[in-house]
């Protein structure tokens, strides 16, 4: 049985492209794969899209991929050399490869065209991730006049980050089009959307999945203030968020980023959205085969906060130790999990009597004591909505006849997912999904299981609750399906 309920997605590269390598990781207990779009070509999607499945088809285990598409960033041009800076320095930033200098004053190019217009005097430009900061004193047509904050060497294609600042980019650029074309085509379970600042940018990813006919589901990354403020409304407009730290912690002061963390894991469990913790979890490990202790505290407080997936980047990309990663990810949450309190299917307000049935039927599980809850679905809703739940100590086994749906699954908290045919008689389903369960040593024969299904009663489509005991599969007789 998988031993923590936190899923663990990683970041394939150069470092875990080896199938050995990725076998050795599903065998650690990864769940998802992430695709990072920053550093991989569209033509090369298909390719690890492949690899990564046939490595979880020889290790039994399902594997959730994960398309992390670019999205629009402003960034530094190209520069003849690298520009040492002191601060005082003045410096102009230019959007107009016309634009005319100061005498004596570097001049550097930038990629976004609405600069000059977003930015006022007094506002803040940061450029490599914060390690260089300007101060905006004026503007002219196709420049603006700053002066150096914090100096360091500026060069080419550096990121920039406009704290305060709302900017107006395009929710997909170009080549996240592409990218995402060339995701669908393979099949991708999930696209995480960069720098969603408002739910109109969600929607614009999700109009274009449907018009692919794409099943796949749409992580909002949060990375900027604007975000922060629409945050209940871009949680309801996606599937999934991701708290994306890196830029994120630029963009606020650090000291809010742990504060910003806990309301966006607790806001998405009480919406019933998983969310994902990500970026400088275990970022010493990249060059070291263990963590630093501020690194453990940071995973276990996730842990702690009961968020539904933690993920490495680097770390597994280009790192040393991917595998030595995932262990000290698992082991975190273990000692983590064993914590938490009990008792928390009280804890979400439902209001329509299918939440609650599945709350009744998750406190039944925990009252029991040594039961399982097992839960048959079309899209993984139910599933979904247990996960909410955070049932500390009942395991819930979720099947689905959709191979993506089980893939997609893997993402939440504490649910195992399974995928088997659904039988045409209930009975002869439920008794395949105990066979599996038997087969993989998950439950015990004669232990109690909750059993949820859908089924049809006088056409109408309703869930049920049923407490059975595990028995061994049987050929058996039925009238309705799951």
């Amino acid at each position: 049985m998988p031993s923590t309920k936190t899923k663990i997605i990683f970041t394939i590269g150069p470092a875990t492209l080896d199938p050995e390598i990725l076998r050795g990781l599903l065998r650690a207990g990864v769940d998802l794969c992430r695709i990072n779009m920053a550093h991989v070509k569209a033509e090369d999607v298909a390719g690890i899209v492949k690899r990564v499945r046939a490595a979880a088809a020889a290790e039994d285990r399902l594997l959730a991929t994960l398309m992390d598409i670019k999205g629009p960033e402003i960034r530094t041009g190209e520069l003849a050399e690298p520009l040492p800076l002191q601060p005082g320095d003045p410096l102009d930033l230019a959007v107009d490869e016309e634009a005319g200098g100061r005498p004596s004053v570097p001049l550097v190019p930038v990629n976004y065209p609405g600069l000059i217009h977003d930015l006022g005097e007094g506002s803040t430009v940061l450029v490599d991730n914060g390690l260089l900061r300007f101060r905006v004193e004026g503007k002219e047509a196709g420049r603006l006049r700053c002066r150096v904050e914090i100096g360091g060497l500026l060069e080419s294609r550096r990121h920039i980050n406009l704290p305060g600042t709302r900017v107006r980019l395009p929710a997909l650029t170009e080549k996240d089009e592409t990218d995402v074309q060339a995701g669908v085509a393979v099949g991708v379970d999930y696209f995480a959307q960069s720098f969603v600042r408002q739910p109109e940018d969600v929607d614009a990813l999700r109009r274009l999945l449907a018009r692919s006919q794409s099943p796949a589901r749409i992580i909002a990354k949060i990375e900027d203030q604007q975000a922060i403020h629409n945050l209940d409304d871009i949680i309801r407009a996606s599937d999934a968020l991701m708290v994306a730290r890196g830029d994120l912690g630029i963009e606020i002061p650090y000291e809010d980023l742990p504060l910003l963390q806990h309301r966006a894991v607790q806001t998405c469990i009480r919406l019933q959205k998983p969310v994902i913790v990500a970026t400088h979890m275990l970022e010493s490990m990249i060059d070291n085969p263990v963590p630093t202790r501020a690194e453990v505290s940071d995973v276990a407080l996730a842990v702690g906060q009961r968020t539904d997936g933690i993920m490495l980047s680097g770390e597994t990309a280009v790192g040393k130790y991917p595998g030595e990663c995932v262990q000290v990810f698992k082991r975190i949450s273990e000692a983590t999990e064993a914590l938490h309190d009990p008792d928390t299917r009280h804890g979400l307000v439902l209001r329509n009597p299918k939440s609650k049935l599945v709350r009744s039927a998750s406190g039944l599980a925990e009252d029991i004591g040594d039961a399982c809850v097992i839960v048959f679905t079309k899209a993984g809703n139910l599933p979904q909505l247990l996960s909410s739940l955070r049932p500390h100590r009942t395991p819930v086994f979720a099947f689905t006849d959709r191979p993506e749906v089980a893939r997609q699954m893997q993402l939440l908290w504490g649910v195992e997912p399974f995928e088997i045919p659904f039988a045409r008689k209930r009975e002869a389903t439920i008794r395949t999904a105990f066979a599996r369960l038997l087969e993989k040593n998950r439950v015990r024969e004669g232990s109690w299981a909750v059993v949820i299904t859908t089924v049809l009663r006088r056409q109408r489509l309703i869930e049920g609750v049923q407490l059975r005991r595990v028995e061994a599969a049987e050929e058996a007789a039925g009238e309705e399906n799951p």
